[in-house]
């Protein structure tokens, strides 16, 4: 992958919102008495970025900062609610449905836990076999050698394929979530804290499986993690999400070396390292606040460590500083911030 590689998805300004419809009674009583109606969250807030063919993004950020939501709005599991989420140029939105099932194809998703997102009652050659053959990929009648084709792709015994998925181990059970979602020909897969639930020694393996499938296959993928170590072993560049808000987007390797917002200097700060020296891990004061009921301005700025009082009521701007990285932070260059 190169800085010049075309892009395969764009996203611009893409938000996506919660709220929970009022039932007739709510309704009423707002109309009369002005009563409140349900609490809107705002899970992921005026995402924009570029993925390139062949690359791998990193997406990262505390739990609850929207990583998983704006996944599953990548993938087609859920419609933002404003901007626009493209394929090739095209915007799936507007798609027609022939379109959209071949978008919806080429964008797969490998989830965190394999065993509940893995049927219990189908044996491993349904769970694999059954897509491409619905949609036309392979004949019924090939079925039982093209799941066989898929296992031994990611390190399966095909001779294990009339088993359940509760008879396999948890590596195992990932292996059979990778091979599902190949098994439809993508050309884009989302890995959604896909090594999560995994010993260390496994985990390594399948981060090693993924690297060897892009190789093979020129797949692309988007890797959401909050493991810093993996993220940064994986991707070409990373983006930071911090309450629904990508905060700082750079090279993997930029990023590490050279954080410039507060945030991910202050996630950086507390990665562990094996250095000689004695270290004090502080931790980032506070926890993020409720995305009921956000921060006004910067969201970071409550538990930012170099805040100004125009952090509380200023929004910062994804802007791009020299390099081509980007970030949200008006500090940055005025010898406050990165």
């Amino acid at each position: 992958m190169t800085d010049t590689a075309p892009p395969i998805l764009q996203l611009e300004g893409v938000g996506r919102v919660f709220a929970r419809k009022p039932d007739i009674a709510a309704r009423i009583a707002h109309k009369l008495v002005g009563s409140p109606l349900p609490p809107r969250v705002r899970a992921v807030d005026d995402v924009s970025f570029t993925v390139r063919q062949g690359e791998v993004l990193g997406l990262v950020g505390e739990s609850g900062c929207g990583k998983s939501t704006l996944a599953r709005m990548i993938s087609g599991i859920l419609s933002p609610t404003s901007g626009r989420i493209r394929f090739e140029g095209a915007d799936m939105a507007a798609m027609s449905a022939a379109e959209r099932r071949r978008a919806g194809l080429a964008v797969q998703m490998v989830f965190q836990d394999p065993m509940s997102s893995l049927n219990p009652r189908l044996r491993v050659v349904d769970i694999i076999g059954e897509a491409p053959v619905a949609h036309g990929l392979v004949k019924p009648a090939d079925q039982d050698g093209y799941v066989c084709e898929m296992m031994e792709r990611v390190g399966l015994d095909p001779s294990t394929r009339y088993l359940y998925a509760h008879q396999f181990s948890g590596g195992q059970r990932a292996r059979i979530g990778i091979a599902r979602a190949l098994a439809v020909q993508p050309r884009v897969l989302i890995c959604d804290e896909s090594t999560a639930a995994l010993d260390v020694s496994i985990q390594s393996q399948i981060l090693n499986l993924f690297m060897d499938l892009r190789a093979q296959m020129g797949l692309t993928y988007i890797f959401v993690s909050h493991d810093l170590g993996v993220v940064q072993h994986i991707s070409d560049r990373i983006a930071v999400m911090y309450l629904g808000r990508v905060v700082e987007l750079a090279g993997a390797e930029e990023l590490f070396a050279d954080p410039q917002h507060p945030y991910t200097r202050a996630l950086l700060a507390e990665v562990p390292r094996l250095e000689p020296k004695k270290r004090q891990f502080t931790g980032i004061k506070g926890e993020m606040p409720s995305p009921l009921n956000p921060p006004s301005g910067c969201h970071f700025h409550p538990r930012c460590s170099v805040a100004v009082p125009a952090c509380a009521t200023r929004r910062p701007a994804l802007r791009e500083l020299p390099g081509g990285r980007l970030a949200a932070c008006d500090l940055i260059g005025e010898g406050v911030a990165g």
